[in-house]
């Protein structure tokens, strides 16, 4: 198996040392790099292209939320892990809208880091919940492609993929495509629970 490659940004380096034990310690993770300002950041992503970058949002030279919203439109299939110890509710919004895949807080790190890590791997949100409960944050809307809502209602009708790849004339991989960003868009982890959540949602009209 292919290790998952993570890029550490932090400008304190003992946090990158602390991350790089605890990250060490999964065989299936690998740290290919670091970066102790926002500018190296974004400019080591580009040369290591990092499965995932673990992003302080506090950095100098450029913050968090700017490097996260730079990567997200360089290297989409990046996934990038906020890590934070504060943060307004705007800004964590921020993050997300623009791109991020999780936000956990450093105090939480060590307990917390790798399953958000492996949580995003899989194409879900990750929130800690003390972010929830300090900050109230309230997550951006979220709203599916017209393409997106077509395929959704026929998984809702009971089709396979192969079914609605020949319904509507695409490849079965795109199909699966489609199902991963809208499962990334609604955090959720499969068919039956994207049908739910967009219903909850009105996303989909019955």
């Amino acid at each position: 198996m292919t290790p998952t490659r993570i890029l550490i940004a932090d400008d304190h380096a003992i946090v990158r040392m602390g991350l790089n034990l605890l990250l060490a310690a999964e065989r299936d993770f690998t740290v290919v790099g670091e970066a102790q300002d926002g500018v190296q950041a974004v400019n080591e992503a580009l040369r290591l292209r990092p499965d995932v970058v673990v992003l302080d949002l506090m950095m100098p030279k450029k913050d968090g939320v700017a490097v996260n919203e730079e990567l997200h439109r360089l290297l989409p299939e990046t996934k990038i892990v906020i890590l934070t110890s504060f943060g307004t509710a705007e800004g964590l919004s921020q993050a997300i809208q623009h791109g991020a895949s999780g936000i956990v807080l450093k105090n939480s790190a060590e307990s917390e880091l790798v399953p958000a890590i492996r949580k995003v791997l899989a194409g879900r949100q990750h929130l800690s919940a003390g972010l929830r409960s300090q900050l109230k944050l309230t997550l951006p809307s979220v709203t599916l492609t017209e393409r997106q809502e077509s395929i959704l209602r026929s998984v809702m009708d009971g089709l396979s993929n192969a079914d609605i790849a020949r319904q509507q004339g695409v490849a079965e991989i795109t199909v699966k495509n489609h199902l991963s960003a809208i499962f990334n868009k609604l955090g959720v982890s499969n068919r039956s629970e994207a049908v739910a959540i967009a219903m909850r949602k009105h996303l989909l009209k019955i």
